[in-house]
């Protein structure tokens, strides 16, 4: 499955309108990152913000800049994070930066539980929590390169389904809380409605 040219041009006219992320892409490929990509509810919460008549950036917590380094360091990924956030300094927002390779270090102590290795940074974008957040984008060239393992169906259509390979549902119905007293059109899905189930990786529908 791909993405079509279509869909990727009309993905790239809402982000193009918040002028923090749009400039986020043009900047952050002077950091020389293997396998980056900025996404999630940076990409995600503009879309909504733009269909529910809000301003582009509004109620963005953060950008989530996310790379893929065997560079295992806690220094390695704390230098990173110094030069993405020097980067766009003089940009109003907080960048959120994660080496893919190493979540597995931190994820049982934050969350509780254990998962295995990324082998990828596309690898880790198919875990996240929902389908319409599993999303990533980058520059190449003058288009819009776009990682979406469930599609951007669920995006435009502001539904929100759980993507339950790695997430518990108690961190699902959290988020869901926090996104619809911001985005009230969302339609959110039972956890019983998801894709994948816990423990497994739903690798097989990947979308470029």
């Amino acid at each position: 499955m791909s993405v079509s040219s279509d869909v990727c041009a009309r993905l790239a006219d809402g982000l193009r309108r918040n002028e923090a992320l749009w400039e986020c892409l043009h900047r952050f490929p002077a950091l020389n990152l293997s396998a980056w990509y900025l996404g999630a509810g940076c990409v995600a919460q503009t879309i909504w913000n733009l269909a529910h008549g809000k301003p582009p950036s509004a109620d963005i917590l953060d950008y989530d800049l996310v790379y893929y380094d065997r560079d295992l360091s806690e220094e390695g990924e704390d230098r990173v994070t110094r030069e993405a956030r020097e980067l766009v300094a003089d940009l109003p927002i907080e960048v959120d930066v994660t080496n893919e390779a190493r979540v597995h270090i931190w994820y049982s102590e934050r969350f509780g539980y254990g998962i295995r290795p990324y082998q990828s940074t596309e690898d880790a974008i198919g875990t996240w929590p929902t389908t319409a957040t599993a999303i990533g984008v980058r520059p190449n060239g003058r288009q819009l390169e776009v990682w979406a393992p469930f599609g951007v169906d669920d995006l435009f259509n502001r539904v929100v389904r759980p993507n339950r390979v790695q997430i518990t549902s108690a961190i699902y119905d959290a988020k869901v809380t926090r996104w619809v007293a911001r985005w009230p059109s969302l339609v959110a899905l039972p956890w019983e409605e998801g894709v994948g189930s816990c423990g497994l990786r739903r690798l097989d529908a990947t979308v470029r």
